[in-house]
């Protein structure tokens, strides 16, 4: 069996934060991150979306390319990510609040997590326009594992429903709120139609990985660049699962 890794990469926010924010490893500073990409395209590595990488993790192609998602749809993905990945020849996953767009992260608000804006609808239809890709993280961004299984395949099948209905577009991929499922979360999703589901859990992603617990390579505020290729190009996050 072929052994290749591919590490998906898990951002948040593209932004700068001072210091002293809450949270603020959930920022990373735009100039870092047009370094990150531009590191994975000089070791001749492409960035591409969940739909893309798909065939790589089912062993049906091989090659140099990184899993590339963020989380909850922040509107700096749209103006401090996406002109790099454009430029560079990237595709991306968002991972999409349905019910949230245009709002802001009011889960985080509790925690004294400071505001940060989500895209609206129009900069949804600009990012998908610019040949990236959206994904869902729920309706409303809730711990699945808090809530009864009523409440949660709602969650999960009608965030896929609204945002297929809104944009037009198959919405195959899924991301878990807080990285948190289990065994019975896991079957609601395949359930409801996707072909796979990103999680939390430390690691590159293989062949022999489920589609619905695929682990993910974690770059934050405080990745510099050769811990970022330490990440994506040796053991080390396979150690830290």
């Amino acid at each position: 069996m072929h052994k290749q890794a591919f590490p998906i990469l898990m951002y948040h926010s593209i932004a700068i934060r001072p210091k002293g924010t809450k949270m603020r490893s959930l920022h990373v500073h735009p100039k870092r991150f047009i370094l990150q990409m531009k590191l994975l395209k000089f070791f001749g590595y492409r960035g591409i979306c969940m739909s893309e990488l798909k065939p790589y993790l089912m062993g049906e192609k091989f090659g140099k390319v990184v899993g590339i998602t963020f989380d909850d749809g922040y509107q700096n993905n749209l103006s401090d990510a996406l002109p790099i990945l454009k430029k560079l020849g990237f595709t991306a996953t968002l991972y999409l609040v349905s019910e949230k767009l245009g709002g802001f992260n009011d889960w985080d608000i509790s925690k004294g997590i400071p505001k940060n804006r989500l895209m609206d609808k129009k900069e949804i239809k600009e990012w998908i326009s610019n040949g990236m890709e959206i994904g869902s993280h729920t309706k409303n961004h809730i711990n699945l594992l808090n809530c009864n299984k009523e409440i949660a395949s709602n969650e999960i099948s009608q965030s896929k429903t609204d945002l297929e209905k809104t944009f037009k577009i198959e919405v195959a991929h899924f991301c878990y709120p807080y990285g948190n499922f289990d065994n019975s979360i896991l079957s609601l999703v395949k359930k409801a139609g996707y072909e796979t589901a990103t999680s939390t859990i430390r690691g590159r992603s293989r062949r022999s990985d489920s589609f619905f617990a695929l682990p993910r390579v974690k770059v934050t505020h405080h990745t510099l660049p050769h811990l970022f290729l330490l990440k994506l190009f040796s053991k080390y996050e396979d150690k830290n699962q």
